[in-house]
């Protein structure tokens, strides 16, 4: 059993699989009581938008959750699946654009259906899991870079050019437009600047950077201005668009090229059309009500600001992911989640050991246009009151056992 698996009688049901009731927002029940909820990626709020809602209510009566039945190849496509493809495409500046049902999934099957054996993978050593089991499918050579260091990735692409010049193979650089866990934007800019000295494709997975970055929103290859850059481009609907499934958009070729070999979606049923017309909402949305991300930033912006003048290590966050860095061990981690949530009744994500290097623990906040300025007051309040606590040495004798 795995390290978190070990602790699963302990944690089931609290720390890990807990259930958050009632309407979706920064305010939920857990375990009965209410609680300010800092962990869920609702970035821009439209998990309850009243738009929203009518949308996938409007969809659901109008065609039930079955239709279209069967695989999009075989007898499960429509003008609305197409219709969303056209404006994702349109967005990210993109010449098409193809849905997945899945973001997990869909990165794992992108990954394996772009590379063979003869092609070599350069990716970043932080990359999501998703990236890693992709990977993990690819029977040839694959390097991999330490954290956005460029020089790093230089000395791989020269393995990699090495190697294919022998191979014949092609070379795909993957790595993300936000790190989910550090909030560090992958250096996608500088990335696209080797393309001067080498040949190679570049794949990004912008999970937590579509509808969040950028002038409009289009994801971090907007913001850090190379859209032409980056070949293949990675975007989920989990996140800024409180919704189910994902998309990649590229050049015709490509996305054709895809959408007739990527077997998790050739034998997988259609997204169902309530989801579908429901995400054409939440896109027409994002890009109609710019406020909505400006909102986002700002609470973001505040609670980060606060944060670090109280003397809390942020580390390289430059988005709007939060994570609060503490020094401990596991039981001091349990421990403090437990204090915040019965006595402040703060509801964040705690990230252990092995996500991040032992002897650390972060507590990982995630700020939503629906939040406000006093819920980011009450939480930089109760922040402060457990830096003390763990500073004096109070959680490392408290026990999570009656959870």
């Amino acid at each position: 059993m795995g390290p978190l698996g070990q602790h699963q009688k302990m944690a089931h049901g609290y720390f890990a699989f807990p259930k958050l009731e009632g309407e979706i927002g920064p305010h939920m029940k857990f375990r009965g009581k209410d609680h300010l909820v800092w962990s869920l990626n609702n970035y821009l709020g439209l998990a309850n938008h009243p738009e929203v809602r009518e949308a996938d209510a409007k969809g659901a009566q109008e065609f039930g959750m079955a239709y279209p039945m069967g695989a999009r190849m075989m007898s499960g496509n429509s003008n609305h699946h197409e219709a969303l493809e056209q404006d994702l495409a349109k967005f990210t500046g993109k010449q098409d654009a193809f849905l997945l049902n899945y973001g997990y999934q869909g990165m794992v099957s992108i990954i394996d259906t772009l590379v063979d054996r003869n092609d070599v993978i350069v990716y970043d050593a932080e990359c999501h899991a998703c990236i890693i089991d992709g990977l993990r499918l690819h029977i040839g050579k694959r390097f991999v870079y330490q954290h956005n260091d460029i020089e790093s990735c230089r000395k791989q692409l020269e393995r990699a050019t090495k190697l294919t010049s022998q191979t014949g193979g092609g070379i795909l650089v993957i790595t993300e437009g936000v790190f989910g866990m550090s909030g560090a934007q992958g250096k996608l800019a500088d990335i696209v600047a080797l393309k001067s000295d080498f040949n190679f494709r570049l794949l990004i997975d912008d999970a937590h950077g579509f509808g969040t970055m950028g002038a409009t929103g289009a994801g971090t290859h907007e913001a850090q201005n190379c859209i032409d850059g980056v070949d293949v481009y990675f975007g989920t609907f989990a996140k800024s668009m409180a919704g189910i499934g994902a998309f990649v958009s590229s050049t015709e070729t490509i996305v054709n090229y895809l959408r007739y070999n990527m077997r998790s979606q050739t034998f997988a049923k259609a997204l169902p059309m309530p989801m579908v017309i429901g995400l054409r909402k939440r896109l027409e949305l994002l890009q109609s009500k710019p406020e909505l991300r400006e909102k986002l930033w700002n609470i973001a912006a505040t609670l980060q600001k606060g944060l670090r003048e109280r003397g809390f290590n942020l580390g390289v966050t430059d988005t709007m992911v939060t994570p609060v860095f503490l020094k401990g061990e596991l039981n001091e981690a349990t421990a403090i989640t437990m204090d915040l949530r019965e006595n402040y009744s703060i509801f964040c994500s705690i990230v252990v050991y092995p996500v991040i290097p032992k002897g650390l623990m972060e507590l990982r906040i995630i700020p939503t246009a629906a939040h406000s300025p006093e819920d980011v007051q009450v939480t930089l309040d109760a922040f402060s009151e457990v830096a003390e606590k763990l500073k004096a040495g109070y959680y490392k004798e408290q026990s999570a056992v009656n959870v």
